[in-house]
């Protein structure tokens, strides 16, 4: 085995088994399409526990953090402001609802509204 290929081991340390062989994961994780019926996205406005200060949510994604974060950094980049992935939930720093709305539907997310006032 190359120099190379023992750097993407993926938590293998040592093994003592003469007759391990790594095998590299698939990484064919379920990680919620946006064609996928389950999205339910939401998108709100909210101020509670923040000074006064509005920040738009985005809940009810189903799928791997991985894909929350990648999605978080491309909403934030596309809205030109700051925020954070949390709990399951997009954070973007003011009121960016109708830019967020309309960036996910672009990408492709058909059950995405609009909730509260």
């Amino acid at each position: 085995m190359s120099k190379k290929s023992k750097k993407h081991r993926a938590g293998v340390v040592y093994s003592t088994n003469p007759d391990y062989n790594y095998t590299h994961g698939s990484g064919d994780e379920e990680t919620g399409s946006p064609s996928d019926a389950a999205q339910r996205l939401r998108i709100s406005l909210d101020k509670k526990k923040r000074a006064g200060k509005a920040v738009t949510l985005i809940t009810g994604y189903e799928g791997s953090d991985l894909a929350l974060q990648i999605m978080g950094k491309s909403l934030k980049s596309h809205c030109g402001v700051g925020g954070s992935v949390k709990d399951g939930e997009i954070i973007l720093q003011g009121d960016q609802r109708d830019k967020a709305l309309a960036w996910l539907i672009k990408e492709g997310f058909k059950d995405v509204k609009k909730s509260g006032g």
